[in-house]
């Protein structure tokens, strides 16, 4: 297993985190791995060394920690293992039940804590950028956190440079803890964060854990009927044609799959080479859903790219908007717990 420092931490973790949306109730989302499911998976991935493990409150609301936790505690030594979690999504129907406040915040991490089995998160995220809590107030919440032994280090995820900057000067200027992490959208067929976002952490030391590396399977071939048989994640998963899908996506999930094959590889692990030949700050969060995904994963590791292949890869790029995912642009009226307690 290779290992790198997590941004400008000196925390060692593997060159991939194992995403934990995976795993959870079928309730939530219908291509969940219940506990059965997912802990072979798990182990699958701690007997190949991958020991960072990223959930959120949010997954499967709260079903995802209790899983991840109950296994990890059986089957691995807590100092062994990294363990990442996130707040932000209203986990309840009350006023404060959701978003950055210091009140949501410092009930999150209790009830995060009490799901894992655990008396600490190495890391602690925000999920989102919350527009109606100052900014102020959030980052002094989460050193307190840090400082009550309940996090190691903070993280962000789905801000915008902007967002992230303003953030940084904050903890510079009061000495509390600074973002060590970063997880955006970012793989081959969306790269917006190429503009602002991946320089800001290169300059500042910042750790990059992408999510959907693999762009909702697309990028692991997963919706061609050669690699994508079977799978309950491709099967179910409606979000992917809004996310993806225009000619110049297509044709660059094209390229992967032909240079896999001539490569004699998986396409997602041309892919996932791609992402760690960009930055040696880049750490991407995987979903698996099989031991056999985690075998592929650590395959990728061997996988190497020319830097002509790197550009053929990229050739066909096209811009696109920029991913918005924050509560500015949540529709008022529905979240996500209200939805499951629909069902």
């Amino acid at each position: 297993m290779d290992y790198v420092t997590l941004g400008g931490t000196g925390l060692k973790v593997p060159r991939f985190a194992i995403g934990c949306m995976m795993f959870g109730a079928k309730a939530w989302r219908s291509w969940m791995l219940e506990e059965s499911e997912a802990r072979p998976v798990i182990e699958k991935a701690l007997d190949l060394g991958f020991t960072y493990f990223d959930t959120a409150d949010q997954y499967s609301m709260g079903e995802s920690e209790r899983i991840v936790g109950k296994v990890l505690r059986e089957s691995a030594r807590r100092d062994e293992i990294v363990v990442s979690t996130k707040a932000f999504t209203r986990m309840g129907d009350k006023p404060s039940s959701g978003g950055l406040s210091r009140k949501h915040m410092l009930d999150a991490i209790d009830a995060s804590l009490e799901r894992l089995g655990l008396d600490y998160v190495d890391l602690f995220i925000c999920h989102k950028f919350d527009y109606d809590t100052p900014l102020e107030e959030t980052l002094e919440t989460l050193n307190d956190i840090v400082r009550a032994g309940k996090a190691r280090y903070v993280g962000a995820s789905n801000y915008y440079a902007w967002q992230m900057a303003k953030a940084l000067t904050i903890q510079e200027f009061t000495g509390w803890p600074r973002f060590a992490t970063l997880q955006n959208l970012y793989n081959l067929i969306d790269r917006e964060d190429e503009r602002e976002v991946i320089p800001l952490c290169e300059a500042e030391g910042i750790a990059m854990t992408p999510w959907s590396p693999l762009a909702r399977g697309l990028l692991a071939g997963l919706h061609d009927p050669k690699y994508g048989k079977g799978s309950p994640r491709v099967e179910g998963d409606k979000k992917a044609k809004d996310m993806y899908g225009a000619e110049a996506d297509t044709a660059i999930v094209a390229r992967v799959i032909a240079l896999a094959e001539k490569k004699g590889v998986k396409p997602s692990q041309v892919s996932l080479a791609w992402l760690l030949a960009k930055s040696p700050l880049i750490v991407p969060v995987v979903g698996v859903e099989s031991a056999a995904q985690v075998e592929d994963l650590a395959g990728a590791l061997d996988v190497t790219l020319t830097p002509d292949e790197i550009a053929h890869l990229e050739e066909l790029y096209l811009a696109k908007a920029p991913f918005q995912d924050t509560l500015r642009d949540l529709p008022t009226g529905i979240t996500p717990y209200m939805a499951m307690e629909k069902k």
